[in-house]
């Protein structure tokens, strides 16, 4: 089974995994949600904000073909964790593998199999594309 990327393009096909909220944080799915091509469309709107700014995807993770893989893993969550680390954020080490966040894609995700559960923890703080 390939990888899924958890902050990927929205495009049709890709899975629609939450909503970023006002305070910068994403709001997950409960169900597993495929993006079809009226979403795409009404998302990429004449006069409307990116949806990677409103909304967050995954899709399979692109490993080479992408601008964040750095060779052996995606570079992403390494910044995030590292970020997080230097902003003494607790929610990095708060908990373990139970107390996990409901997530419908962990067992494919690129970020857990890097990071195990500190991945789960910041999940929620990445935002694909902040530039409105």
């Amino acid at each position: 089974m390939s990888a899924t990327c958890p902050s990927a393009p929205c495009k049709e096909g890709a899975l629609l995994l939450g909503i970023v909220l006002a305070d910068g944080r994403v709001a997950f799915a409960q169900d597993r949600m495929v993006v079809d091509k009226a979403f795409v469309e009404h998302a990429t709107a004449p006069g409307s904000h990116p949806p990677e700014t409103r909304f967050r995807f995954g899709s399979p993770c692109a490993k080479g073909a992408c601008h964040q893989w750095t060779g052996s893993r995606c570079g992403v969550i390494d910044a995030v964790l590292d970020e997080a680390h230097s902003q003494d954020i607790a929610a990095v080490d708060e908990g373990g593998d139970a107390d996990l966040p409901a997530c419908t894609i962990r067992a494919t995700c690129r970020w857990f199999e890097q990071s195990g559960a500190a991945a789960c923890h910041v999940c929620d703080l990445v935002v694909t594309e902040t530039r409105v």
